[in-house]
C-alpha cells in the first residue's frame, strides 16, 4: 500500500480509478484527479506548499514532485505522462505535455499544452516553453515546433497506456 500521510493538517486527496504502487509516497497538500497512476518509488510532497494534479495523469517510477515554501506550487494539467526520475520543484504543466525521463523542470517553470521536454532537460526556473514546442538541453533550449496534432496523439497514447498498466496490477493471483 502506499505510504499516505497527513502533514500540516492537508490530507492528499484523490480522484476515482488511480493507481498508487506500494511504495509511493504521497504526504500533505495533494490534489489529485481521475485516471491517474503513481509508479513505484515516486515522492509527490504536498508538505511546504500544494500540488494539484489533473486527469489522466501518470508519474513514473522515482520522479520527485515538491515546492518552495510559500513561494511556488505544481499544478499539472491533463493527459501529462512524466518520466522516470524527472524531478518537478514548483512549477506548471498545462495539459498534454510529455516530460522525458531525468528531466528536471524548476520552480515558477510554465510549459505550454502539446509540449515535450526532452529526456535529460534541465528547465531552469521560470522558464516559459511555448506551446507545441520540444525542449531539451542543459540549460533547456527550444529545439523546433511540432506539429500539434501528432504530439497530442503521441501524448495521450502515453496517457492512455500508463492507465492500461496500471489496470495490471488489479489482478488477482
Amino acid at each position: 500500500m502506499a505510504f499516505i500521510k497527513t502533514v500540516r493538517g492537508f490530507t492528499p486527496q484523490f480522484g476515482k480509478n488511480c493507481f498508487l504502487a506500494d511504495n509511493s509516497t504521497i504526504v500533505g497538500e495533494v490534489t489529485m484527479g481521475n485516471d491517474c497512476s503513481v509508479w513505484f518509488n515516486t515522492v509527490i510532497r504536498g508538505d511546504v506548499n500544494s500540488i494539484k494534479i489533473g486527469n489522466k495523469v501518470n508519474i513514473q517510477d522515482g520522479a520527485v514532485l515538491h515546492c518552495l515554501y510559500e513561494k511556488s506550487k505544481i499544478e499539472i494539467g491533463d493527459n501529462v505522462s512524466v518520466g522516470h526520475n524527472v524531478i518537478i520543484h514548483g512549477a506548471t504543466i498545462h495539459d498534454n505535455v510529455l516530460i522525458g525521463m531525468g528531466a528536471i523542470v524548476m520552480d515558477h517553470a510554465v510549459i505550454g499544452e502539446n509540449s515535450i521536454i526532452a529526456a535529460g532537460a534541465l528547465v531552469l526556473d521560470s522558464t516559459i516553453v511555448e506551446p507545441g514546442s520540444i525542449y531539451g538541453g542543459i540549460p533547456a533550449k527550444r529545439i523546433k515546433s511540432v506539429d500539434i496534432q501528432q504530439t497530442k496523439e503521441m501524448i495521450e497514447k502515453i496517457a492512455n497506456n500508463y492507465l492500461m498498466y496500471s489496470k495490471w496490477y488489479e489482478e488477482k493471483p
